[in-house]
């Protein structure tokens, strides 16, 4: 199934708050993910980063934008701010418990030898829902952008909810069966006290 070649769909959030699982269904339903594959699977994304690395410099070069039509990239939220006005842009959010997102940074970096930058899973909680806060307030200022709050942790409980919703967002012309069989509830491992 193809996608409206003159939309770029995006999934985006916070890192760790689903967005690979999210491309991996979109992926599935019929909508051919924008990746490189630069950034091999590992423990932490089993499945897969479905990254593109020229997301990454989109402020100095957007360029990648004109072959992105028709699909779907992954982009960290914070470079959503760099993406050029004059383009039709479908965000599907990716929302995730936020102590849930900072202990599963913290295991990731602990893999890698690396440690946080100092600050308390608390402060780090609040900065987080600080900036979630200003993007929420920034992108309802920009009617070329339509975005789709996606829960992670809802969508692992209920998937046949979310499967429909981003189904509708997208057109309603995915592949749901594709995007139900890809949701891996196993893969769920940094959980919150109140997620059990």
């Amino acid at each position: 199934m193809a996608s409206d070649p003159n939309v770029v769909t995006i999934v985006s959030g916070l890192p760790r708050s689903g967005t690979s699982m999210m491309m991996r269904m979109i992926d599935a339903g019929g909508v051919a993910a924008l990746t490189d594959n630069i950034r091999r699977a590992d423990e932490d994304n089993p499945r897969g980063y479905f990254e593109y690395e020229p997301v990454k410099k989109t402020k100095e070069d957007p360029s990648w934008l004109d072959h992105a039509g028709g699909r779907v990239v992954k982009m960290v939220y914070r470079l959503l701010y760099d993406l050029p006005p004059g383009r039709e842009y479908r965000v599907i959010f990716m929302r995730r418990n936020l102590e849930e997102v900072v202990s599963s940074q913290d295991v990731m970096l602990g893999r890698r030898g690396r440690q946080s930058d100092g600050l308390s899973k608390e402060k780090l909680v609040g900065l987080f829902e600080q900036q979630l806060t200003e993007f929420d307030a920034w992108v309802a200022r920009h009617p070329n952008f339509k975005v789709l709050y996606v829960s992670y942790n809802d969508t692992l409980q209920h998937p046949a909810a979310t499967v429909q919703a981003v189904n509708t967002f997208l057109g309603g012309r995915l592949d749901v069966a594709g995007m139900s069989r890809v949701i891996e509830p196993d893969l769920y491992r940094q959980r919150s006290a109140g997620s059990e």
